[in-house]
Order: C-alpha cells, then structure tokens, then sequence
C-alpha cells in the first residue's frame, strides 16, 4: 500500500471514529434530557378528601327578637304623705314583700286611734239599745207599752248595729291605710332609681316612686316571617320546636336555651309575620329587659339531608361548586344548590350523590379539572379542625 492509500485510510478511520463518537453523545444527551424531563414531573399534590354525609338534620332559622320583663311595676303610693325613709339600694334586686318606701305614719296612727274610740262608743250604744229592744218585747207581750215604743227600740238598736258596724269599717279603712304608709315591693324583681326621695310630697296613686321589672324568668319576643312560620308549623304541632337557642349581644354563637311557651293566634297583615315567645332562665340576673337578642328556633326536618363541610364550598361568581374525587383519584368541578347552614356543614340541595368524595381541605392544590390528587380521606366533620383555608376562586 502506497503512502497515499494509507493517508486514504487514516482519514476515513478520523472521520468514523468522530461520528461515532457524536452519535454517542447525542445519544448521552437524549438519555439525560429524558432523564431530566422524569425527574421535574411533580407527584399528584395531597389533599383532604371526605365523602358527603347523609342523615337526618333539624333546619334552624335565626330571628331577631328582644328581652323583655314579664311582669313591669311602677311602684305609687296608696296613701298621701311625706316620704320618712327610702329603704333599698337603687338598681338592687329585691323580693315580693321588701319594704321600699316609707310615709310618715303618724297621721295615720292618730286616725286608728280615733277610728278605735268611736268604734268602742258605737259598741256601747248598740249593747244599750239590743237590752232596751230585749226588754220592749217582753214589756209588750203584758201590754205595759204601746206598740209605738215597742218600735221605737227596735229601730234603736238596728240603728246602733249599723252605727257599730260602720265604726268597725272605718277602723279597719284606717288600718289599711296605716299599712299602705309601708310601700313593699309587688313583686320580686330589680329596681330602678327612687323618682322621690326623703322629705318630699308623695301623693296618693299619682307620684310614680320607682320602677321594678322581674327578671327570672325573662321573655324573649320575636317575629317570624309568614314562610318560616308555615313551614315551622309542623314542628311545633309534633312538639320539636320547643326548645329554642338564644345569643344575646356579644356573644358568640347561641349559648343559652330557652322555652317556647306562646304563638300568637294571626299573622300581622301589615308586617307579614307571627310572633312568638320564649322564656327564658335568669336565676342570676345577667339579662337585662330591653337587651336585643337572636334566636335560633328549629323550623324543618330533614330525614336525609346530604350534608358538606363549608369549607369544600367555593364559589365562581353567583355559583357555587365543589371538587368532586373520582374513583380514579382525578378532580371535576361540579356545581351545587346549597340550603341552610347546619353548624360548621350546610345542606347540598342538588348536584351531588351520596357516597361521593369532595375535597374539604387543599382545594388551592389544584389547578384544572382533571388533574390527578392524593387523597388522604378524612371524616366530614373533622375538616372544621383544620387551619387549612379554602379559596374562593377557581
């Protein structure tokens, strides 16, 4: 072989030695983007499933009503007279029966006594004329006086009894007004301030000295619509409405209970609703009349409601949705009709089944329908604990 064949021969091994090694290496770079393309894929994101609740549900609806006292007093005189002591602490609790107010009673003592003096001179006399008109019917029966006599002492004596009878009246009259100088309180409830103090003028069922409203128990007035009331109506014939949850101002939620104990008898035509009534428990005074107050008062029955956690409701506009899981553990929006709220879940009305799987916590996580997740399930209620926060837009 010439030097020239060899040269031939030496750059035809270069050149295939040099394309053999390109395809290595664009094989290299192939097998290393794919390698890389595999390795940035993200794992389905986890999310919180729960599948709907169905179960019986009572549907509350809350009204605003007011407290008020049953039992309001102004407390008046019975008697005229000069205020001698006001006996209670403005703004205290008292009972039936506590003295309030005093008048001066000594006017009034003086009449009893003179009361007492002419009910004893009335007594005698009547004992004088009942011996007379004893004796005038003997004396008659002899003929030893006239007939005319004979009625004269009758007359007397039923006289001096309607005289005795009329002093014992006025005896008894000015006891009671000697009584009525103690003002006791009427009723057992809180007072308001003394309107008359020591000292003045109070006159006789016209001067209002104080206020006194009762307050264990309070009751609680409120109106219902014409709707709720019908649709409550069955409830409370079957006696499932009668308790009742009362929050009062300020507080959260609807702490305290109360009793429905009046329905009134027709609708208001001009407002279009019923009032009702409860009573409620206030052994130690912490309610007050006048205080406004919300009420939570059943008004449906639901013998299978299906039921979510809020917290997998979003909404899109005037719609609201929720993330359905399928069984292949990919998610589609589904719109839904909701209904009343019951505590930390609300009623689905239309657009899901029972058995179903919804995404209650994570639903920031995804990001088109479709998309695969990893659920991890949990109980219905059990999403309220969470600190996981839903979003409202898709």
């Amino acid at each position: 072989m010439n030097k020239l064949d060899k040269k031939r021969v030496s750059k035809t091994s270069l050149c295939h030695g040099l394309g053999v090694a390109l395809f290595i290496a664009l094989l290299t770079g192939c097998d290393a983007h794919g390698e890389a393309e595999t390795a940035s894929a993200p794992p389905p994101p986890e999310v919180d499933v729960a599948t709907v609740l169905v179960e019986p549900v009572t549907l509350r609806e809350t009204f605003t009503g007011r407290v008020v006292s049953p039992q309001t007093v102004q407390v008046r005189p019975r008697v005229s007279g000069y205020i001698d002591e006001v006996a209670f602490e403005e703004g205290e609790r008292v009972e039936s029966g506590d003295l309030l107010f005093r008048i001066d009673p000594r006017p009034y003592e003086a009449r009893v006594q003179a009361a007492k003096a002419s009910l004893a001179q009335a007594q005698s006399q009547r004992r004088l004329t009942e011996v007379e008109a004893g004796r005038s019917r003997q004396l008659i029966q002899k003929n030893m006086i006239s007939r005319e006599q004979h009625d004269q002492r009758q007359a007397a004596a039923l006289n001096a009894r309607a005289q005795a009878a009329e002093a014992e009246a006025t005896l008894s009259s000015a006891e009671l007004d000697l009584q009525y100088t103690r003002i006791t309180a009427p009723v057992t409830g809180r007072t308001g301030r003394a309107m008359i103090t020591q000292g003045n003028l109070a006159s006789a069922d016209q001067s209002v000295l104080t206020t006194l409203v009762s307050v264990d128990p309070l009751y609680v007035y409120f109106d219902s619509n014409e709707a709720e009331a019908l649709s409550a109506q069955t409830l409370l014939a079957q006696g499932k409405a009668a308790t009742l949850h009362i929050g009062l101002t300020g507080e959260t939620g609807f702490p305290h209970q109360g009793q429905l104990d009046f329905v009134d008898n027709q609708i208001n035509a001009d407002t279009g609703t019923l009032r009702y009534r409860a009573v409620l428990s206030n052994p130690d005074g912490a309610f007050r009349p006048g205080q406004f107050a919300r009420v939570e008062m059943p008004v449906a029955q639901l013998d299978e409601a299906m039921l979510v956690n809020r917290k997998a409701v979003l909404a899109n506009q005037d719609r609201r949705f929720v993330y359905v899981v399928g069984d292949d553990d990919t998610v589609m929006p589904r719109q839904v009709q909701l209904g009343r709220e019951v505590g930390d879940l609300v009623v689905v009305r239309e657009g899901l089944r029972a058995g179903e799987r919804v995404i209650v916590n994570g639903t920031q996580k995804v990001f088109a329908p479709g998309m695969p997740v990893a659920p991890n399930p949990i109980a219905m209620r059990e999403a309220s604990m969470s600190n996981d926060v839903a979003i409202n837009q898709p």
